[in-house]
């Protein structure tokens, strides 16, 4: 029966994510908001309410360790499995934007993630810190968008106004839903097998709070719409620092048994820093660098023509298998 309920759990929290990206996508571009905007903001935080109502469910009832472990689990899926097996299906280009601003911002909210845990617990008031540099990132995005006249990437909304609100709010249902069927599965299993929370929140709660990132990468990779897939994991990312635990510490402090979650959060911050040394253009950058020398070159002043290449994907991957054989 709790397998039923962990596998219930997972579709629902698909289906609702599914709906979620849908209604979200279409209220955004009623807005004019930009494809690469849409992917770091809308669809991001879409794609992550399923973390957030997972984590903030587990906090309230007592369990901490599916709290922390279903956001470190998910950031590090988002990166290694979801964009891993994205890229591995399609190469993906990336934009300067992304790696000059949302990579960045989501290094350092991990940095920052690390030395909050550091201590054994997410204080409210570093729940609310997290919160206010979310708040932050919305509004830097959209003023960055705006500033670089972006409007052409913009696509016609499906649905109106009244039926996107209608979708987001019947998606946000289904996610509270399957979240509780998915922990209630997840906690009684881990007892009965004899495994830490820990385990099962960053492997089994983890993937499966990551499936609408999954199906909205795959899905936007296919339909050629880059910004969106990899804009989607990025954006997620710093949601599930910034608001998951932002917004659940804030409601709730969460304890965390950090010896436990070092380990965790140092390949989270790995995959961080591999995702970017992937996608620097390195053979432009050394042209750039024999044509201007050391005196005027910058890393982050040449990252034209970027891209997520196909093995890339598949290493991402790799690392990601090698990781989950370690902890288990």
């Amino acid at each position: 029966m709790e397998y039923l309920k962990l596998l219930g759990g997972l579709i629902l929290l698909l289906a609702g994510g599914d709906l979620l990206v849908r209604g979200g996508v279409s209220l955004a571009r009623h807005f004019k908001v930009s494809t690469l905007v849409i992917g770091i903001t809308v669809v991001a935080f879409g794609t992550s309410a399923p973390e957030f109502i997972v984590s903030l469910d587990a906090a309230i009832s007592g369990h901490p360790e599916i709290s922390i472990g279903n956001v470190v689990g998910s950031n590090i899926a988002n990166i290694a499995l979801v964009l891993g097996l994205t890229a591995t299906l399609m190469a993906m280009p990336v934009k300067r934007e992304t790696i000059r601003f949302a990579w960045p911002v989501m290094f350092v909210a991990s940095v920052v993630f690390y030395f909050f845990i550091s201590d054994g617990k997410v204080e409210r008031v570093e729940g609310i810190v997290f919160f206010v540099a979310l708040l932050w990132f919305v509004w830097k995005s959209f003023q960055r968008s705006r500033r670089q006249k972006e409007a052409h990437e913009i696509l016609p909304p499906r649905y109106s106004i009244t039926v996107s609100f209608f979708i987001i709010a019947l998606s946000v249902g289904i996610l509270a839903f399957g979240s509780r069927i998915l922990i209630d599965g997840a906690s009684t299993i881990a007892r009965s097998l004899g495994i830490t929370e820990r385990i099962i929140s960053i492997t089994i709660v983890a993937f499966g709070t990551s499936l609408p990132e999954l199906a909205a990468s795959v899905m936007a990779a296919l339909k050629k719409e880059a910004d969106i897939s990899i804009g989607n994991i990025i954006g997620s990312n710093i949601f599930n620092l910034f608001g998951v635990i932002g917004l659940t510490a804030a409601i709730h402090p969460i304890p965390v048994d950090f010896t436990a979650f070092r380990f965790d959060t140092i390949w989270m911050l790995g995959f961080a820093l591999a995702l970017f040394l992937f996608v620097i253009p390195l053979r432009e950058n050394m042209v750039a660098l024999r044509e201007s020398g050391w005196h005027k070159f910058s890393v982050l002043g040449n990252l034209d023509g970027g891209r997520l290449l196909r093995i890339e994907g598949f290493l991402l991957f790799v690392f990601y298998v090698v990781y989950v054989v370690s902890i288990i």
